[in-house]
């Protein structure tokens, strides 16, 4: 069985994931990007093993305590390469937001469209979503019902476009030609707010669903 736990942490309120193989004791952390000491409490009471830290993108409430956890578990950090300016700048996005100091944070691993992420018995498929930034990646474990979505797709909306990188053509072609055809009964797990299903985004998400720019994209 995969478990899912989520902590909703920092002043964005953002969802921070664990997933973990309840067979081997074998878990992944997905954005942990503040108040480490909560999000590593996930872990708890089974005391999974984190192998492994993966990052949606690199905005930087989704990535500035990626290197406290690396340093807590001993696991490596993978992001599309895409989005390595973003961590580059995680010190210039805190003082932007007048959040507390981030520093620069150098991932171990990158990852590739189409790459599969192992979860003890577990397999994730990573999925290139560019569009909210171009870094943007999606987590599917296709025989678990599950993506993760970051910031691209939310209950009844969708990712910002307005920051450097952004753009709502390209996220809202990752969306319909990446996530939809997932399936219907797919749970999304995004990086802000609750979850939902895909089939019912592609039917009401007014920014991308089956009512939204008739013809463009459904």
């Amino acid at each position: 069985m995969l478990i899912v736990r989520s902590a909703v942490v920092g002043p964005f309120a953002m969802n921070a994931w664990l997933a973990a193989c309840s067979e081997t004791g074998e878990a992944v952390l997905i954005d942990p990007g503040a108040e480490i000491p909560r999000v590593l409490a996930l872990r708890q009471p089974e005391g999974f093993s984190v192998k492994r830290i993966l990052l949606t993108h690199g905005h930087v409430d989704h990535a500035s305590g990626a290197a406290e956890a690396r340093e807590a578990t001993g696991a490596p950090v993978a992001i599309h390469p895409a989005d390595l300016p973003w961590l580059e700048a995680l010190p210039r996005q805190a003082a932007m937001f007048g959040l507390e100091e981030a520093r620069p944070l150098v991932p171990d691993a990158l990852l590739a469209d189409g790459e599969t992420v192992r979860v003890g018995n577990h397999a994730a498929t990573v999925i290139h979503t560019p569009g909210h930034c171009q870094g943007s990646v999606s987590f599917h474990f296709p025989d678990d019902g599950l993506v993760f979505t970051g910031d691209t797709l939310f209950q009844g909306s969708v990712g910002r476009t307005d920051l450097p990188g952004g753009d709502f053509d390209q996220l809202a072609e990752s969306i319909t030609r990446r996530l939809f055809p997932l399936g219907d009964d797919v749970q999304f797990l995004p990086g802000h707010g609750p979850g939902g299903t895909i089939g019912e985004e592609r039917l009401h998400n007014p920014f991308v669903g089956k009512g939204a720019r008739p013809g463009r994209f459904v």
